[in-house]
Parts: structure tokens; sequence; C-alpha cells
């Protein structure tokens, strides 16, 4: 935005206690639960991508699919580790990333069947990532309403 560009009134850079609110939330973000929560994601990210070889499985469309979400879930959780106030509020994005992991043995599959390991292991994936998006929009939130 243009310093000569008429500022409106959602604009939250004029609010009296903006500074104060930024420094809430900055606090709450880079501190020992977050940085918990962001290796946790990226520890999370990692296992899924390597998980079809840890519980043998032997379908390539779920080798792929865990490869390339687990990857970007990696990458996600990087991501709020290096530049937190930038990611904190998409921390949401864990959720359905965790819903698509405990649907994707049945989705994903060719006949759409998968072994019994497979099924748990993403289950128990999915469950985790929909634990920590929720966790993330908890610590997201409780930041918000102490700027209250």
């Amino acid at each position: 935005m243009s310093e000569t560009a008429p500022r409106h009134a959602s604009d939250i850079t004029t609010h009296p206690d903006a500074r104060e609110m930024q420094e809430r939330f900055a606090k709450v973000v880079q501190g020992p639960r977050a940085t918990a929560l962001d290796g946790m994601v990226v520890l999370l990210g990692m296992y899924l991508a390597i998980s079809p070889w840890v519980v043998h499985s032997i379908d390539a469309n779920l080798r792929v699919n865990n490869l390339v979400i687990g990857l970007t879930l990696a990458a996600f959780g990087f991501g709020l580790a290096l530049q937190p106030e930038r990611l904190y509020r998409l921390g949401w994005i864990c959720v359905p990333v965790g819903v698509w992991m405990i649907i994707s043995p049945w989705v994903v599959t060719v006949g759409h069947t998968a072994g019994r390991a497979v099924i748990w292991n993403n289950v128990a994936i999915g469950a985790v990532a929909v634990l920590l998006g929720l966790a993330s929009q908890g610590m997201t939130m409780g930041a918000v309403r102490r700027r209250r």
C-alpha cells in the first residue's frame, strides 16, 4: 500500500493497541509450545513420506500419495518454524491433510483396498495431523483472545 493511498477503517495498523497486539502474538508463536508444535509437524511429515516403506506398502499410488503429502507437510512445518508470524494462522491446514490421510487408503488404492498395516498407519498419521492442526489453531485463537 502506498503512502498516499487512503487508509480504510478496517486497517488494523491504525488501532491504538496494534503494536501491543503484535508483540503478544509474536510471543505466542515463538514460544516453546509453538516451537515444539512446529517440530512435530516436520517430523510427522517426514515420517509420512517414508511410511509406505516402513509398513511395506506395495501399492505404488499410495506410496506416491504419502511421499508427496509427507514432503509437503514437512515443508509446511519448516515454514512454520522459519516464519511463524506469517504462517501460524494457516495451522488449520493440518486438519484437512489429516482427514485426507485417514481416507486415502481407500481412495487412492486400486480397487479401494489397502493392507491392514497401511490403513492403521495412515489413520494414526491422520489423527495426529488433525490434533496438531487443532492445537495450532487453539494457540492462535488463544493469542487473539489475549489481545482483547
